[in-house]
């Protein structure tokens, strides 16, 4: 029998697909390693071969035909690169003649995020992974989301992928003496098994080295401040200001300054476990809305999207409840 919900988290690295039966019981799933942003820089091509390889992989994995269509009754896709409204038609446009579901809908990942962590179904939700991106959701049913288009969009310190140039950038100023001295003028181009800082700007300048890989810096600049460089640990304390002014932002937008509420972080800056950003994080929220409960998301973000696709179909809470216990990240790998 086909699948009630199709659920997709999808973002810079992987992409997480689920099926599931309106009773909440696990059908198929699967974890497909590929680039699947939808964002308007990939409009011309975007990853709907990935997309679709990594729903033929669930369908195997329940024992389903990948070719029967649709998949599902209803398609509930969490998508990096979903941004705007505009952005959520355009996609929609886009995978509408794939014929995955009877019905679709198209979210940002973020909002994957806030369903997967909090029980309540409402809360703030902080993605910091290669970019930085919130979503919130009021009780009265408000909804809050933001650009993330990175300076565009008035952006700062944007995620693991700023923090990669921006480490890059301190290395370079420290090695010819515009800044101060920092570990990052050693570890930065020894990750890239280069000599020097300016070996690494002249390769991405070139174009022999993508820029897509300055976002494995981010673990490097972790490493260097739990070393103890000032530097690195000034450059993760300018992604967690960000970080509570975003979320801040959201809060007071949704009018819930005073509520008990969540606020999920979900996202690859924040599995660090940096100790000192999490606290920066939790205190700067709680100096705005003292009641907020800070929860670095556990479940994988997918669930989020499988909860969502359950609400439409306005499945019950043991159908929610079965799924919750049954979905991890253990099934997905």
């Amino acid at each position: 029998m086909r699948p009630a919900i199709l659920a997709v988290d999808s973002g810079a690295s992987k992409i997480d697909v689920a099926l599931i039966s309106r009773a909440g019981d696990l059908v198929g799933a699967a974890r497909h390693a590929a680039f699947a942003n939808f964002g308007l820089d990939h409009q011309n091509e975007p990853p709907l071969d990935a997309l679709d390889e990594a729903i033929r992989r669930a369908c195997l994995d329940g024992g389903l035909d990948p070719e029967a269509r649709p998949v599902a009754d209803v398609g509930v896709l969490c998508l990096a690169g979903a941004d705007l409204p505009l952005d959520d038609r355009r996609i929609g446009r886009q995978v509408t003649g794939r014929g995955w579901a009877k019905r679709l809908m198209v979210r940002n990942d973020t909002f994957a995020v806030l369903r997967a962590g909090t029980t309540r179904g409402w809360g703030v939700a902080v993605v910091c992974g290669s970019g930085l991106n919130c979503a919130g959701v009021g009780p009265d049913g408000r909804v809050v989301r933001f650009p993330s288009l990175g300076e565009l969009s008035g952006d700062l310190a944007h995620g693991g992928g700023w923090l990669g140039r921006a480490a890059l950038g301190a290395a370079l100023r420290g090695r010819d003496g515009r800044g101060r001295r920092t570990l990052l003028e050693t570890l930065v181009p020894e990750h890239f098994r280069m000599a020097r800082p300016a070996s690494v700007m002249e390769a991405l300048y070139v174009g022999r080295l993508d820029g897509q890989r300055m976002l494995e810096i981010a673990p490097v600049v972790f490493r260097a401040a739990r070393r103890g460089d000032e530097v690195s640990r000034e450059l993760i304390a300018m992604v967690g200001d960000e970080v509570v002014a975003t979320a801040n932002a959201a809060i007071r937008r949704l009018r819930i300054t005073t509520r008990t509420f969540e606020v999920i972080l979900g996202g690859g800056i924040f599995r660090s476990g940096d100790g000192r950003l999490l606290t920066r994080v939790r205190d700067g929220i709680n100096a705005v809305a003292p009641r907020a409960v800070m929860r670095r998301l556990a479940a994988p973000p997918v669930l989020g999207a499988a909860l969502i696709g359950l609400d439409a179909t306005r499945a019950g809470a043991a159908a929610r409840e079965r799924l919750s216990s049954k979905l991890t990240d253990r099934r997905l790998s």
